[in-house]
């Protein structure tokens, strides 16, 4: 595809009518460059125009054995290569037509400034078209003016690059897309677009093993059950694991982060984290710094910090904790107080990593004459700033506005704790939790490992009982361990490991190790829901063969099955 063969088109608002264009006296595409696979285009406003969108379109057929990559829109969001037959389906009829439940769904993802259709795909930040074994790369150098939309239309055979601008007004003339194009094979396509992209990975992390809370416990933990599970694991892995995280329920209320809950942890955090500092790991603590529970006293003390509607109520930003808004960073007086939550968190309770969750709340909707994509991108440097040297695991985050800054990220959905999908699944958002989802992203982003951070595939599962027993055949369970473990670099349990048996211990320990090895082609089977693995580890070829279905696999080594 030649990018300097491109139609503008334009859509803004005057005198509160929608108005799209090409280009007129007031607005228009001013000029561009195209050298060496790199697309520099501007966009000139002659007067103050209010913005909603800036595209590129070309002329795009995609062929019936071609595939298109969509990358969600944020940790969480459902991504994979899709076929030409598929849909890429948004929230489901219920959620979409009935009030209350698109209010509990449809903030966590873009569901409000997207276009789902049948004939439509989109992607965030960057995608690419797959012709067999050859790749077309197309991505953003930068999302800090606005979301960068990829949009497929399989009906009209156009490719749209689009800016999202909401909020923003235009006046003068303004560098608005730079699309880095490149065509190969799969790590070649991503090792260059990452050589040129401008935020590089840091050096912090290179691979973490470890324990969670959560998915055992979750807000129900306490300071002898982590003095126990610590023990646990340093007992059954000792230097095998390098971190031991608490997550969420250590605090007296979501958004209330200076307190620790005195019944759970009477002494505070500190005797916790020296313990683990004794043990020879690191410590590391959940927060959902840009939140707060309804009942949180940072709500009832300080109402003015939060982001608000068009019709003045404070911006409900999800249904997590029966309900929590979002803290409005865009104030002094908000961003002070994150920063004495980080300063306690690091200064006084001595904690290594923090993981930061719910990040998608900062831009939930466009304020101050800024974009999303600006908003979110202000956010995540604020957040580097708050976090000084210390590692960042972003969680819940639109993804291009955390490159450069986080040291990892989650790049699923939270695991479930059953192997197949609860009855629900289809029925909400591309965000909900599910092992098979977080299993499909796991092996979709892996491009991202190691290039712009670690992947955070989320937890796998090994215990049999627990506060919360898990639905998982042994079958499922190993297929799990070995997914995270090759395509992962943050690979975490939340199982009490002093109960493991042998069994468990022996794949435990196995699934803590880095994988060494190289991914040479993957092959999903729609038809059948299978895929096919090859690649190369200790020096043999070898073929990963499961179904996401029932979870059975086979591991062939040489042919033979190993």
């Amino acid at each position: 595809m030649d990018l300097s063969k491109f139609r503008a088109k334009i859509v803004y608002l005057e005198n509160g009518k929608k108005v799209t264009t090409e280009g007129n006296e007031f607005i228009s595409v001013s000029k561009f460059e195209f050298e060496n696979g790199l697309l520099k285009a501007w966009v000139e406003a002659k007067k103050d125009v209010e913005m909603i969108s800036v595209s590129l379109v070309y002329d795009k057929t995609l062929k019936d054995d071609e595939l298109f990559f969509i990358n969600g829109y944020q940790s969480w969001s459902y991504s994979k290569e899709y076929a030409k037959n598929e849909v890429m389906k948004g929230l489901s009829w219920i959620c979409d037509k009935w009030s209350y439940a698109r209010k509990l769904t449809a903030c966590y993802g873009d569901y409000d400034f997207t276009t789902y259709s049948k004939d439509l795909f989109h992607s965030f930040t960057y995608t690419y078209f797959r012709d067999g074994d050859e790749f077309d790369l197309y991505g953003t150098l930068s999302d800090r003016n606005g979301y960068t939309i990829f949009y497929l239309d399989k009906v009209n055979n156009t490719f749209e690059i689009l800016k999202e601008l909401e909020g923003v007004t235009l006046k003068g003339e303004s560098l608005m897309f730079e699309i880095y194009n490149v065509c190969g094979d799969y790590d070649e396509v991503f090792d260059k677009y990452f050589e040129i992209y401008p935020a590089k990975k840091t050096n912090r992390v290179k691979h973490l093993a470890g324990y969670t809370s959560w998915y055992n416990y979750f807000q129900n933990i306490d300071e002898k059950t982590m003095f126990r599970d610590l023990k646990g694991m340093y007992e059954k892995c000792g230097d095998k694991a390098q971190i031991f995280q608490i997550d969420d329920g250590f605090e007296s209320m979501v958004g209330d982060w200076l307190v620790t809950d005195p019944v759970k942890f009477p002494n505070g955090m500190r005797p916790i984290v020296d313990e683990i500092h004794k043990d020879g790991y690191l410590a590391g603590l959940w927060l959902a710094p840009f939140a707060a529970q309804f009942k949180a006293k940072v709500v009832e003390e300080h109402p003015d910090w939060f982001i608000y509607n068009k019709n003045g109520k404070m911006l409900y930003a999800g249904f997590a904790w029966m309900g929590f808004y979002a803290l409005d960073i865009e104030k002094p007086e908000v961003r002070a107080y994150i920063k004495k939550c980080f300063d306690n968190v690091f200064d006084n309770w001595n904690f290594d990593m923090v993981k930061l969750d719910f990040l998608y709340s900062a831009c939930i909707i466009p304020r101050n004459g800024k974009s999303r994509g600006q908003l979110m991108c202000e956010a995540m440097d604020f957040l580097r700033e708050c976090c000084r040297d210390k590692i960042i695991l972003g969680c819940g985050a639109p993804l291009g506005p955390s490159w450069g800054i986080v040291d990892a990220c989650r790049i699923s959905c939270d695991a479930e704790l059953q192997f197949t999908d609860k009855f629900y699944v289809s029925m909400t958002n591309r965000e909900i939790l599910s092992t098979q989802s977080s299993i499909t992203n796991t092996i979709a982003r892996r491009h991202l490992n190691g290039r712009i951070f670690a992947n955070d595939p989320d937890v796998f599962f090994l215990r049999y009982d627990g506060y919360k027993p898990v639905k998982y055949t042994m079958e499922q369970r190993k297929l799990h361990s070995k997914v995270n473990r090759m395509f992962g670099d943050i690979l975490f349990v939340s199982d009490d490991i002093s109960a493991y048996d042998d069994e468990q211990l022996e794949i435990l320990q196995k699934a803590y190790k880095p994988f060494e090895g190289k991914i040479k082609k993957i092959t999903y089977k729609q038809a059948t829901k299978t895929y096919v693995v090859e690649y190369v580890e200790d020096g043999n070829d070898k073929k990963l063969v499961f179904s996401m279905i029932t979870g059975e696999f086979t591991d062939y080594n040489n042919g033979s099955n190993a």
